[in-house]
């Protein structure tokens, strides 16, 4: 691999972080929204890297390479044969695509096939809850709604209303479907799902994004462990997914 076309990996990796994170929010697919100044610095360095191996002139190769005994053959190579073995490797032109791949395409999003196939993210003990407002219907992640089933014991969530956002994922053999958020604790490899299953209605697609109302499944005893994390389906309609799709917030509106 030539020298220009090893100034060019860097280039092209640190342009690609670059415009990936100052230009658009297609780094949220990687990594947390926090890590965007991480991003930002590590595409600048690897510029500047690039930057500076150009400008740098390279270095000057010894006419001959001797032998351990002093002596080189008559191609200036000490094995004798003629040929050089410093190059590097040709299968580094592979390099090039990755790095031309961040620069141009976008990665497709996790979703259903990725959350069925990830482990549920835990859900932390909360040892008291707040009174819910009044409003109806009530917007709530899907843990906070997985919180007030499972662990509420003043059953606050019964009969109430809710709306609920997130993806479809098929439930699998069983039928049925389950409403999804993908979790980055720090990024797409830790990822963990939040779930709840959805009663009363056909399964969409999977990975439609869905505002869901509806209000809690009786299954098992509310306010305990064995109450299911479920709803039963008053309305469903399909939203553009939002711009923070790898947290489990309230969800934000997409840049037009």
């Amino acid at each position: 691999m030539k020298r220009a076309v090893q100034n060019l990996l860097p280039a092209l990796t640190g342009a690609g972080l670059l415009h990936t994170a100052l230009f658009t929010d297609l780094y949220l697919r990687y990594v947390k929204a926090g890590l965007r100044p991480l991003l930002i610095g590590s595409g600048a360095v690897l510029l500047l890297l690039a930057l500076t191996a150009a400008v740098t002139p390279a270095g000057r190769r010894p006419a001959e390479h001797a032998d351990d005994h002093g002596h080189a053959d008559s191609h200036g190579h000490p094995d004798g044969h003629g040929h050089d073995h410093t190059g590097t490797p040709r299968v580094a032109w592979l390099l090039l695509l990755p790095a031309l791949g961040m620069l141009c395409f976008a990665p497709p999003a996790l979703g259903a096939y990725t959350a069925a196939r990830a482990s549920d993210k835990p859900v932390a003990v909360q040892r008291g809850f707040a009174p819910l407002p009044a409003t109806s219907p009530l917007p709530l992640t899907l843990t906070e709604f997985t919180k007030r089933v499972r662990q509420d014991r003043s059953l606050a969530i019964e009969g109430r209303t809710v709306r609920l956002t997130g993806f479809v994922t098929p439930a699998g053999r069983g039928g049925g479907w389950y409403l999804t958020r993908i979790v980055f604790s720090c990024c797409a490899a830790d990822s963990q799902t939040v779930r709840v299953r959805v009663h009363g209605r056909p399964a969409p697609p999977a990975d439609t994004w869905l505002e869901v109302t509806g209000t809690w499944h009786p299954r098992g005893t509310l306010g305990t462990p064995t109450a299911q994390a479920a709803l039963d389906v008053r309305d469903a309609r399909p939203i553009a997914p939002p711009v923070n799709a790898y947290t489990d917030d309230l969800p934000l509106t997409p840049s037009s």
